[in-house]
């Protein structure tokens, strides 16, 4: 929670990704899920599939996405260490069932 100590945001998300195509791939989950589920899209994205490291900006919240190597080399957490970090709700992912086959038995005899 970034909103008393900056003037740009309120919320840094700051994610670690073990490749580019993960970053990409971590990216596209997001952006997703947020245009689906509440209707948000980036103001902008800062970053191309080769980079190690790429921004979106929903405006109040921006998240970040690199590599481990680049999270350390700028170790953002300790730029703005005077914010309160918040801890993301311990909830396992909702895993969707597998629906019933609308084949009928192939037994024999049947």
């Amino acid at each position: 929670d970034v909103s008393k100590v900056s003037s740009v945001t309120d919320y840094f998300v700051i994610a670690t990704g073990s490749s580019e195509p993960h970053i990409r791939a971590i990216v596209s989950e997001i952006t997703d899920r947020l245009r689906t589920e509440h209707d948000l899209k980036p103001i902008s994205v800062d970053g191309d599939i080769r980079t190690p490291w790429q921004v979106m900006d929903f405006f109040d919240v921006i998240v970040h996405v690199m590599r481990s190597e680049t999270r350390d080399k700028y170790d953002l957490e300790s730029l703005w260490g005077d914010a309160p970090r918040l801890k993301p709700e311990n909830q396992k992912p909702k895993r969707r069932r597998a629906k019933p086959s609308a084949k009928p038995s192939l037994r024999k005899g049947e």
